[in-house]
């Protein structure tokens, strides 16, 4: 019996593993191994997460390993493999992942009294972003574009946004393919349409049917 392709799932900032599980059970659906991640975002560096990261994935069988983030869970990623390239022979779907960086990010970083609430994730690519996608690996963006967030009571979203994260931080240099979907921040989790577009990007490279 062949064995089935382990999709690591990784969840943003605040969360833990439980928000991936109804991804995790239509990814089920159709046919891979999820595995939720769970790590400390508010505690522990980008660096030390996207190690335990890398630890999870050196546990899994030899059979094919794909990735998906959502928001911060998505930076943790592009650092994973950054540190070690060749991490995984398999997929990677951003979901929601602020890659330019979060001006609410920086909003809360800047004030003492609100600093706490993105804690040590914003010493580094939450804040400040990164470099464009140069990996071997395929990787494909999905971005929210219903503005219904946090966003809201914080202020400071232009343009296109899914509440907590605009299109234009969510936009990777050198992806693959990217999809934008009338969906918030945490809609992208629940949502079928955008979980089916997650499963025909890790079988083909694509979001689009028969791309």
């Amino acid at each position: 019996m062949r064995q089935r392709e382990t999709v690591i799932l990784v969840h943003g900032l605040w969360m833990t593993s439980l928000v991936m599980q109804p991804l995790a059970r239509r990814l089920k659906r159709c046919g891979y191994r999820p595995v939720l991640l769970t790590y400390r975002s508010l505690r522990k560096t980008i660096h030390a997460n996207a190690r335990a990261l890398r630890q999870i994935v050196q546990q899994q069988p030899a059979a094919r390993v794909h990735l998906v983030g959502h928001s911060l869970g998505g930076l943790v990623i592009l650092q994973a493999l950054q540190d070690d390239p060749a991490l995984i022979d398999g997929r990677i779907v951003l979901l929601g992942s602020p890659v330019n960086g979060s001006v609410l990010a920086r909003r809360l970083h800047r004030r003492r009294l609100s600093r706490w609430l993105v804690g040590r994730g914003a010493e580094g690519r939450l804040a400040a972003g990164g470099d464009g996608w140069q990996g071997q690996q395929p990787l494909g963006v999905i971005a929210g574009t219903r503005p219904v967030g946090v966003g809201l009571v914080l202020g400071g979203l232009s343009g296109p946004n899914d509440g907590t994260v605009t299109v234009a931080e969510t936009r990777l240099e050198g992806c693959t393919d990217t999809l934008l979907y009338s969906t918030t921040h945490m809609g992208l989790l629940v949502s079928r349409s955008v979980a089916q577009a997650v499963c025909r990007f890790l079988q083909s490279g694509r979001f689009a049917a028969g791309a």
